[in-house]
């Protein structure tokens, strides 16, 4: 025990390496760079971000699940990490055992879209629109079991509207097929939907969040409509299994700071998210609740009722 306390007060002596698993530029790595930077300031150690995209998302998780449990290797925890978890794929780690929860960042709503030609105004005109025409509408993705695609099948889940899904190699290329009406649905994060939503080039019928958005607070959120539906992009911080308590709860205290400082708050709100604060046992509660809700989706959209 002393030893560990030795560390921890010690904690950090080098600089810190925060694992993303996907590319530069896009909206993990947008928000993981910007917890970068708050954490070395507050650390006092730069904290150097690594990209490892592919996998879902499960190749930067398993770096972490196999680097030192001494706080110097973290990762930026997605909804992929949820959502992967209960996908067909062997994985040489269980997340939620081995990933030890250490804060919330923030929770994005996502959209609903649709194409101006879809005849309707409302969460209820597409779901009337959708079960008069059968296996008619193509919803557009980012990717197979992306947090779009997963918003997807649950709102078909919780529907029962039968609606093509069309996967697409990113949230850019989904969009612009959605826009050149080869798709008439998608759901994708605030972050990215407000500009086609503010351009007029697409329709935002509800946002995902169980109420609704200030970025935009003139969309009803699809709860409204179809009740118990709720759907977001929840993003922190995690560390190896095995990290010292001592550790997890310094980086938590610097991480919750955050959310009391008004230039990181807006900085924040500019990312679509809403601020995710509290415990690392509060981020672990959250991450077992998303990983059961979408594990259910996974299983209905294959078919294991």
């Amino acid at each position: 025990m002393i030893g560990r306390r030795a560390r921890a007060q010690g904690y950090p002596d080098r600089p810190i390496r925060l694992v993303i698993g996907f590319p530069a530029g896009g909206p993990n790595d947008i928000l993981g760079r910007l917890m970068a930077g708050w954490l070395a300031a507050r650390l006092g150690q730069p904290v150097e971000v690594e990209n490892r995209a592919g996998g879902s998302g499960n190749i930067a998780t398993g770096a972490v699940v196999r680097a030192a449990p001494d706080g110097h290797t973290l990762l930026l925890v997605g909804p992929a990490n949820a959502i992967s978890a209960s996908l067909p794929e062997k994985l040489d780690f269980v997340f939620l055992r081995d990933i030890a929860p250490v804060a919330g960042i923030t929770r994005e709503p996502l959209v609903l879209l649709v194409h101006p030609a879809v005849p309707a105004n409302s969460v209820a005109d597409l779901i009337a629109h959708a079960k008069a025409n059968p296996e008619k509408m193509r919803m557009a993705s980012t990717g197979a079991w992306s947090s779009p695609h997963a918003s997807g099948e649950l709102f078909k889940m919780m529907t029962g509207i039968a609606v093509e899904t069309v996967h697409y190699a990113g949230g850019g290329p989904a969009l612009k097929e959605l826009a050149a009406g080869n798709a008439q649905m998608m759901f994708e994060p605030m972050s990215a939907a407000i500009g086609p939503i503010r351009a007029g080039t697409l329709r935002a019928l509800g946002v995902t969040t169980a109420t609704r958005s200030s970025a935009l607070p003139g969309v009803p959120s699809v709860a409204e409509t179809v009740p118990g539906y709720e759907a977001s992009a929840t993003t922190g911080i995690g560390a190896p299994r095995g990290t010292s308590a001592d550790i997890v709860e310094r980086l938590n205290r610097e991480i919750n700071a955050a959310f009391a400082d008004p230039v990181m708050m807006a900085r924040l709100a500019d990312t679509g998210g809403m601020p995710l604060p509290g415990s690392p046992a509060d981020f672990g509660a959250t991450l077992v609740d998303e990983t059961e809700k979408w594990g259910k989706v996974v299983r209905f959209a294959q078919g294991a009722k």
